[in-house]
Order: structure tokens, then C-alpha cells, then sequence
């Protein structure tokens, strides 16, 4: 019989398969001096120094993982996490910073992390390690655009129905950093960038904005951005005035493919949302379900998603079949916020869908964020569990109400469904696993 603990295991073995240290150890090979990635060799006695850069939820165990590889051939390095996800480092300074909205220490840490790319030469090789939380944790505002510019446009954007494309697209444009920018800054050194992504298709100029990648998009596409979130009026005057000064030609646009900043830089994503969902599935394969992977790509509204999966849920409940089943999903909702509550996608998928569900006892769920962050709260994420009404109509929670005000976070906790993990410093988007007896 399917219960919260079989959930919670499936997810381990989930977050386990993308942990970012194990990433770069599967993704590096050392062979005396040669440096093996991919199809690439690196022979580090070419180089002078080897410097070791880059930002993200899981860039600590990264790093971490590079020190333990290479040990003294470090000379030097800098990396910014989010508050409370920092690792004890020897050859790798760690700054923390504020994350999902930017703050003076990540503004601080983005320029300190040029400044030492700025400093490279053709004899030293950058090892950049990025993940999911970059933008955010290197805001390195644009000329004429201050910090408190990027923070309102940033809480705007996020209370929307914006995917984290359409976000990084405007990110992109009001950044020093992201886009290519960090390549350029880079220049004339070889830099390797191990990437664990956090986007629907791995898209490399959209995880963590691209600071070592080509940018396809535009001034235009981030001012289509605002426009179409009816922001266009909210946002700072600075941020609009800069988007359409971008539009009419007169700042110069992101690095774009063929540039000759990306000569010498390879990117590599070493983790990403697929292994993290194909490990669940083989968990649960292991326990003795019939496991499928529905979906990598659900990107649509939370609540109204949920809902779609509860039905389905509820169609494989009733049809006839000899094995328990798993039915695993991968991506990242939207939530669009109207009330005063707190929660987040994860959150808001497990009320919606524990709605939906109406206590079947047959179906249990999970939703998560594999980087144990779900919105501006302590949750991953929330359980759908058969005696999650139940325990709320004992209590006296109107479930509804809860859901009108984008409240699912104190819904869960008054529920006991919370679903809290602290820090996993891995970020490769949301997981939803559903068991159906």
C-alpha cells in the first residue's frame, strides 16, 4: 500500500542522481595532468592558473568536488551561494546572498567575480561551476540601473504567470553578468563551465540567465516580456528607459552565437531535471511499481496542472492492471498571485491537487523543488495525501479558501503535509510524484 514514506524515498534516490558533487565527478576525469570533459582534453600544465568561479544553490559541493579532483593546482576562487547553502571550502571563498530577490552581498560578490575574470589571461583556465539560483545571486546591475530597480522589477515578475525563461530574458538585459557576459569578462582565458540545469529542454542561455553562453534573445523579447505581464507601467523608469533604448539600437545587445567571447569556453550540463526523474523512476521500479515518466515538461499553471494529474491519477486508479503505478512528471509551474498568503508552485500543486483527489484513498502524492526551496518559505514542497481533507476539515480549514489566497503553505502546515527538506544545494526544477494503488 502506497504511503508518505515511499514517497519520500523515491524523491531521495531522485535528489541523490543530481546531487552537483557527484555531477562533477561523473562529468571529470584526471590523468596525471590531463583533464578530460566530454570530448574535450584540458592539459593543466599549459596553464599558468586555474581559477575556480561561479554562483548557484549547488555551487558549494561543486566546488567542493573540483578541490578534492585537483587539490593544489587551485591557485585561487570565488563562489556565491544562497544564505545557509555555503560548505567548509580551503581553496574556494564562499560569499552567501539573498535569493529569489537580489541583495547588496550578491551585487557585491557579481562584480567581485568579474573583477576576477576581467584579471584572467590566455595562460589561466576558469573552471565556472553554475546552477539554478545564478540570476538572482549575481544581479550586477546594468549602467543607469541600481539595485532596488532590479528587486522590484524582480518581486514583479514573480508575482505573475512568468516561466523562468520570459524572467531570465528581462534578467538578461539588465544585467553586467548574465547573457554571455561573464564569458566576455573572461576573455582571452579557456574557461569550462559545468552547468546543473534548471530548465524545461536545458536551454543553455536560459539556466541561470547564461552567463558563459550565447544569447539568443533580445531587448525587444524583454520589453515583450513586461508588456504582455501588464508591468509596463509598475516596473522602474530606469528598467523600462533601458529596455527601450535597447530596442531603438542604442546599448549594445547581449553577446550572441558566433561571438568571439565563446572561442574558448565549453559548457557542459552535468545534471539536469531528466536524470533526476529517470533515477526516481527506477527507484520506484525497484519497489515494486509499474513506474512512468508522463511528463518533463509541465510548465503550465500549478493549481490547474495538479488538477490534470488528479484526473489522471484517478483514470489509472480505475482501469484495470496487475502492478502498482508510479506516475512521475518533471518541469516548473507557474503561480499567479492574487492573494495574501504564503506557498509556492509545489505548495499550491499539492492543495489543488489534494482538492481534486477528494481523499481517494487509492492515490498519494508528492510535489517538490528539488533545490528544497518552494516560493519565500522553509517547504520543498507538500504531500496529497488520502487524509489531507480530512485532517483540514477537523481543523476547520476551508480548502478553497486557502487556494484563493495563495495560501497552501499554512494550509500544509496545519495539515501536517508540509513537505520540508532544508538545503539539498542541487536545483534542477520541480519533481511530482504520484503513487496509485
Amino acid at each position: 500500500m502506497p504511503d508518505k514514506q515511499q514517497l519520500k524515498t523515491i524523491l531521495d534516490a531522485a535528489l541523490a542522481a543530481v546531487a552537483p558533487d557527484r555531477a562533477v565527478r561523473n562529468a571529470l576525469r584526471l590523468d596525471g595532468s590531463l583533464l578530460h570533459c566530454d570530448d574535450t582534453t584540458y592539459d593543466l600544465d599549459d596553464f599558468k592558473r586555474i581559477i575556480i568561479l561561479g554562483a548557484g544553490k549547488g555551487a558549494a559541493p561543486m566546488a567542493g568536488e573540483l578541490e578534492s579532483l585537483l587539490g593544489d593546482r587551485i591557485t585561487d576562487g570565488l563562489i556565491c551561494v544562497k544564505y545557509g547553502h555555503a560548505l567548509p571550502l580551503t581553496k574556494v571563498r564562499t560569499v552567501e546572498a539573498a535569493h529569489p530577490v537580489p541583495d547588496a552581498a550578491g551585487e557585491k560578490a557579481a562584480h567581485a567575480l568579474l573583477d576576477m575574470a576581467s584579471k584572467a589571461t590566455a595562460d589561466d583556465l576558469i573552471l565556472c561551476v553554475i546552477t539554478g539560483g545564478t540570476s538572482a545571486l549575481t544581479p550586477a546591475p546594468a549602467d543607469g540601473i541600481s539595485l532596488e530597480d532590479v528587486q522590484q522589477t524582480t518581486r514583479l515578475l514573480m508575482n505573475t504567470k512568468t516561466s523562468i525563461h520570459e524572467m531570465n530574458t528581462v534578467r538578461k538585459h539588465l544585467s553586467l553578468f548574465s547573457g554571455g557576459q561573464f564569458a566576455c569578462a573572461a576573455q582571452p582565458a579557456t574557461m569550462l563551465t559545468l552547468i546543473v540545469s534548471d530548465v524545461v529542454g536545458d536551454d543553455l542561455g536560459s539556466i541561470a540567465s547564461g552567463p558563459t553562453s550565447p544569447d539568443q534573445t533580445t531587448f525587444a523579447e524583454a520589453h515583450a516580456v513586461i508588456e504582455r505581464t501588464g508591468l509596463l507601467h509598475f516596473i522602474p523608469e530606469e528598467v523600462r528607459q533601458r529596455l527601450e533604448s535597447g530596442m531603438a539600437g542604442d546599448i549594445t545587445e547581449t553577446p550572441k552565437p558566433g561571438d568571439d567571447a565563446f572561442a574558448h569556453v565549453q559548457n557542459v550540463i552535468v545534471a539536469s531535471n531528466h536524470m533526476a526523474l529517470d533515477a526516481a523512476m527506477r527507484k520506484a521500479e525497484e519497489m515494486g511499481y509499474d513506474a512512468r515518466i508522463i511528463s518533463e515538461e509541465i510548465v503550465g499553471e500549478a493549481r490547474v496542472e495538479a488538477t490534470s494529474l488528479a484526473t489522471l491519477a484517478g483514470t489509472v486508479a480505475n482501469a484495470p492492471h496487475n502492478k502498482h503505478v508510479c506516475l512521475i512528471t518533471g518541469g516548473e509551474t507557474v503561480v499567479k498571485v492574487l492573494g495574501e498568503g504564503e506557498g509556492g508552485r509545489n505548495q499550491e500543486m499539492a492543495l489543488a491537487f489534494a482538492m481534486a483527489a477528494r481523499g481517494d484513498k487509492r492515490i498519494h502524492a508528492l510535489f517538490a523543488g528539488t533545490d528544497g526551496t518552494d516560493g519565500p518559505t522553509d517547504a520543498a514542497g507538500g504531500y496529497a495525501l488520502p487524509g489531507t481533507l480530512a485532517r483540514a476539515k477537523k481543523a476547520g480549514l476551508d480548502p478553497q479558501a486557502y487556494l484563493d489566497n495563495n495560501d497552501a503553505y499554512r494550509f500544509l502546515r496545519e495539515t501536517g503535509d508540509l513537505l520540508i527538506t532544508g538545503p539539498t544545494r542541487t536545483n534542477v526544477m520541480d519533481i511530482s510524484i504520484i503513487l496509485v494503488d
